[in-house]
């Protein structure tokens, strides 16, 4: 009988947020567990001093779940950040390997570690990240990269600037492409009818979706917008507050087409898909985006995406949408009047996109994380 190798992975993203990172761990456990074999065990930690932790229902009845209650994660955050102290196995327990998927590894004196650094936009553009959060990354990411046996990232755009940007051996940096869940297909048009009454949109639109902040280039696609005189419709952005979003809600404002653009906020993910489906076209003009679920999500839904080629989204959509190297307005402005116009390229664009978006399942991100699992620990 072989012995139980016990992995222990950091669920605290996934009880803490819904987008991003948080789901991306949600989703990777969940599709880890039927993967493992016999001599694996997973074991989920997380911090949950209040008792209000969000469990994921695919994970509710795993008896792999472990919470903390009797110190919050706060306090605990603090120490590790200023005193690199406690390690985490006095917190959690002993394991052969544990995965932190946020960035950042914790102190830890037994067995080994693998980090998810998803990207270094914080280092390649400053200017874009949160004053706090980039304290708080940049303080802590180059002893991570050193001390972290491995480390997966979510495209080779991404593992070539950690190579070069934290100076770690190209043969620890593992990139692992995220998936598309299967919810991600076209609906029926009268659930994309429903969704739109809902939501009080009885225009032609286009989309774009993400955080409202500085990184998403939204004042460019303010730009474009009001260059599309003879589009009839709305331009809908969908998508939480960031940070120094102020100035972007006073470019709307001021907008000679500001009745036409309409922020409609948050929109959970089973509501996501009516949304793209019912777009003329998703418009991603992001200065850096480290992998791209929005343009990806969207083509998984038949809609023509145009996108920037920032960060790695040229390398997660291939041909499946019109790619910009640049913010030249005149030729953002051709693509999207082209689209609108040639049904015949609606259709190529939509076919296109949906066999991309096919390529990426979290069944595969899965299989390729064990295997860095099984990797670390031969």
């Amino acid at each position: 009988m072989l012995p139980t190798m016990k992995i222990a992975l950091n669920l605290q993203p996934a009880v803490t947020q819904q987008a991003g990172i948080g789901r991306y761990t949600r989703e990777l456990a969940t599709h880890l567990i039927p993967q493992m074999s016999p001599d694996m065990h997973l074991r989920m930690d997380f911090f949950d001093f209040r008792r209000e932790a969000t469990i994921p229902p695919s994970l509710q009845q795993h008896p792999g779940l472990h919470p903390v209650r009797w110190m919050p994660g706060g306090i605990m955050q603090k120490s590790w950040n200023q005193l690199a102290f406690p390690p985490y196995e006095w917190i959690y327990g002993k394991a052969d390997l544990f995965h932190f998927p946020n960035f950042l590894v914790p102190p830890c004196n037994k067995g080994k570690t693998i980090v998810s650094i998803h990207d270094v936009s914080f280092i390649r553009y400053p200017q874009y990240t949160e004053p706090r959060n980039l304290k708080h990354l940049t303080r802590g990411i180059t002893r991570t990269a050193q001390r972290a046996d491995a480390i997966i990232t979510i495209s080779k755009f991404s593992a070539e600037e950690i190579v070069t940007f934290l100076n770690v051996p190209r043969e620890k940096v593992f990139p692992i492409h995220l998936g598309i869940g299967p919810e991600f297909t076209r609906p029926t048009q009268s659930e994309i009818e429903r969704f739109r009454t809902r939501n009080g949109i009885y225009r032609p639109y286009l989309l774009t979706v993400g955080t409202v902040e500085p990184r998403k280039n939204l004042n460019f696609l303010i730009q474009l917008f009001e260059q599309l005189k003879d589009f009839q419709g709305d331009l809908i952005i969908a998508g939480g507050l960031g940070w120094h979003y102020e100035a972007i809600l006073e470019r709307i404002k001021q907008s000679p087409r500001a009745k036409d653009i309409r922020r409609i906020g948050y929109i959970p993910d089973h509501e996501l898909p009516s949304l793209y489906a019912g777009a003329e076209i998703c418009i991603v003009p992001s200065f850096y985006e480290g992998f791209g679920f929005p343009p990806l999500e969207a083509m998984a839904c038949g809609t023509p995406v145009a996108a920037s080629t920032g960060g790695s989204l040229a390398e997660i959509l291939q041909d499946g949408a019109i790619l910009h190297d640049h913010f030249n307005l005149e030729k953002w402005k051709y693509s999207v009047l082209s689209i609108l116009s040639d049904a015949a390229l609606r259709l190529e664009l939509a076919e296109r996109g949906i066999r991309v978006a096919g390529q990426y399942t979290w069944e595969k991100t899965a299989t390729e994380t064990l295997n860095v699992y099984r990797n670390t620990l031969a």
